[in-house]
């Protein structure tokens, strides 16, 4: 059995070579290891670890569906529920083929919506230099611009990533349970699974342990607010943090969070043979010479972060992987969690 410790530090320190900070995470069964390499950045010289504060990008996704799966667990909505049900008196949502688009298809990336919401990728074109390309991204803005946008499929036919639909999901869901995005993901998700270092703000607590984000050639980088796109990808959170959390998937997490948990797994749209998705996740199944290991994952990245979980419920493992750095974790992230299914199959 490979020294778990000498693994994931080994790990980190491989990746500094093309990020500026990293922190890798490794949970098997009884285990957990955080083991850090390279710089925090600006201000603050020291190495990352277990409580650095890092931009997550599209891993927030998980979380805004494990926050649809909370409420649907309660009654507050159902997955089935139109869009337009919730969003604000007056918006104007497209539909196809006499199927509107729904809380699941939101979730699920089967709404037919664009990437990225309509006027947004003029607008990044014509200023390239705007440090976030969300920041226009508020809700009058969205809801605009949904109103003129057509869907390039059918509601519930084809998985298509789509950034648009899960801020849309963010938005909805913060707007039927009255109140703002943050609140709701530290109501549902964040206080009862006992994630202290997890949202959107930045308090004076936490902007100590901030990591500077960096862009790819290893300048600094600008932070991305998200706006009201925020179920997309503007959550920030330390790699404890995302253990705690990848715990609650392999273990199932407390009371409610545990049946949400069950929900969001438990709805698979198939992309292929070998791959599907759940509420927020990507599922796959290896191929038998891998070893039909079954991998759930989602990855994200913003203008200086990139991040990566992933986890295997069937063995009790996971990995969890930021850095400060806008720079691919994918292959090292799957690398290492293929190493420990192997060691625990």
């Amino acid at each position: 059995m490979t020294d778990l410790d000498g693994l994931v530090q080994e790990t980190a320190d491989r990746l500094v070579a093309e990020h500026t900070g990293v922190v890798v995470v490794a949970l098997v069964p009884g285990s957990v290891e955080i083991r850090g390499a390279g710089r925090v950045g600006g201000e603050n010289g020291g190495t990352p670890g277990a409580d650095t504060v890092f931009e997550i990008g599209s891993v927030t996704k998980v979380f805004t569906a494990l926050a649809l799966a909370r409420l649907a667990v309660v009654g507050t909505v159902d997955l089935d529920e139109p869009l337009a049900a919730l969003l604000p008196e007056g918006a104007s949502v497209p539909s196809r083929d006499g199927e509107e688009i729904t809380l699941r298809h939101l979730a699920t990336h089967t709404s037919g919506l664009p990437r990225l919401p309509k006027g947004m990728l003029l607008e990044a074109l014509l200023r390239p230099s705007k440090p976030d390309p969300y920041a226009g991204c508020s809700t009058e803005f969205l809801l605009r611009g949904l109103a003129r946008t057509r869907l390039g499929g059918t509601p519930g036919r084809r998985f298509r990533y789509s950034n648009l639909g899960a801020g849309l999901l963010g938005l909805a869901l913060a707007h039927r349970a009255g109140t703002d995005y943050e609140t709701l993901m530290n109501r549902e998700i964040c206080t009862p699974l006992g994630l202290a270092d997890t949202g959107i703000t930045v308090d004076s607590g936490r902007s100590a342990r901030l990591a500077q984000g960096h862009t790819r050639r290893g300048g600094p980088a600008a932070a991305w607010h998200m706006a009201d796109m925020a179920g997309a990808g503007g959550l920030r959170s330390t790699p404890a943090d995302l253990a705690a959390f990848v715990r609650a998937q392999l273990d199932g997490g407390a009371g409610g969070v545990a049946d949400a948990i069950r929900l969001s797994r438990r709805i698979e749209h198939r992309i292929n043979p070998f791959t599907w998705a759940h509420l927020g996740w990507t599922g796959q199944r290896l191929h038998p010479r891998q070893g039909a290991h079954l991998q759930i994952w989602h990855n994200g990245m913003t203008g200086g972060f990139s991040s990566f979980v992933g986890f295997d419920p069937e063995k009790g493992v996971a990995v969890a992987m930021l850095s400060n750095t806008q720079r691919s974790l994918d292959r090292p992230a799957f690398d290492l969690l293929r190493t420990l299914q192997a060691e625990h199959s």
